[in-house]
């Protein structure tokens, strides 16, 4: 008997009917396919799909693992961009990706760096539900990496510094925070971290309501990153620009160890952003170093060398993580 095309037509509703090794729905996430082996014994990852949803990009992360004889800790990077713009595959133009890689996997740690949607494909929350998401499926598929789930950090610089702080505090142990897991990609693992580098990153978007932003490049219209984020002028969302800020969630669930370093001539997220955040971190009795860079203005512009942050970063990666 042949079947209407209606009927025909209709999607498998169950993992059987969908045909071996395949399931239904298809899960929000891919498998990571194997990895490339350099001449170095480094595995890489490449393009791995950690969440999809209808209508927006697939979000990408690429695992960068050294040769050991086991799993390794590993240190999430999340690239910076006000938000709005911004690559994993690239640091900021101060730091070269040889510098920041190589460091990394020297250490014995495996670098995780990842894409998530920016605030005019998405406002924020979407920003930090894919961080937790980036996070949970490295958990997952761990043991495909070769990477020890039990010992991941984050890293980030600029937004992305503003991003791996919310990821270190806005856990749902934390209050308001239990709020800000989303529901992307891989669900049912731990979003948690063992320690936080975060690169001049915003702390409290109140605070910086007052403070002028530089002007953009001529012949450039660039979006008030701050109105982009969450959708609306700051001022109109005031309920919303303190769920973005992480000096929300300091307390009073103890912190990670947390390590700020931030130019002291910033002008466009001033140094006292991180001071704010490390008193804070302080009241809460958490484990946190600023460092100062002196004179240096964003993306660490100014200083005369770069490699003794990316160092330092790395050593307190290491030391946190037990490489």
């Amino acid at each position: 008997m042949t079947q209407s095309p209606a009927v025909a037509q209709q999607p498998p509703t169950d993992q059987a009917a969908a045909g071996p090794g395949l399931e239904w729905p298809p899960p929000p996430y891919r498998v990571p396919d194997p990895p490339l082996v350099g001449q170095d014994g480094v595995r890489s990852f490449g393009g791995a799909t950690y969440a999809t949803a209808p209508g927006y990009r697939p979000r990408l992360l690429d695992v960068h693992v050294p040769p050991a004889d086991g799993p390794v800790p590993a240190v999430v990077w999340i690239h910076g961009g006000g938000w709005l713009e911004g690559d994993r595959r690239y640091p900021p133009p101060t730091v070269p990706v040889e510098l920041l890689h190589g460091a990394v996997l020297r250490a014995g740690l495996a670098l995780v760096s990842i894409d998530y949607r920016h605030s005019l494909e998405a406002p924020f929350p979407a920003q930090l539900h894919d961080v937790k998401a980036a996070i949970r499926y490295v958990r997952r598929f761990a043991d495909a990496f070769g990477i020890d789930k039990g010992r991941i950090a984050v890293w980030g610089e600029s937004a992305g510094g503003h991003l791996a702080a919310l990821a270190g505090l806005a856990r749902p142990d934390s209050g308001d925070g239990g709020a800000l897991e989303g529901a992307e990609g891989v669900r049912d693992e731990d979003s948690g971290v063992l320690a936080v580098v975060d690169w001049y990153g915003v702390s409290d978007i109140g605070s910086l309501l007052a403070h002028p932003l530089p002007p953009a490049p001529p012949g450039i219209e660039y979006p008030n990153p701050f109105t982009a984020l969450l959708g609306g002028a700051p001022e109109q969302h005031p309920e919303l620009a303190r769920a973005a800020s992480p000096v929300t969630y300091a307390g009073p669930a103890t912190p990670p160890p947390f390590l700020l370093i931030h130019g002291t001539q910033d002008c466009l997220v001033p140094y006292s952003q991180s001071e704010i955040l490390a008193e804070a971190l302080e009241r809460a009795g958490g484990d946190v170093t600023l460092q100062p860079v002196d004179g240096a203005d964003h993306i660490f512009l100014g200083s005369p060398d770069v490699t003794p942050i990316v160092t330092e970063s790395v050593a307190f990666l290491a030391r946190h993580l037990g490489a």
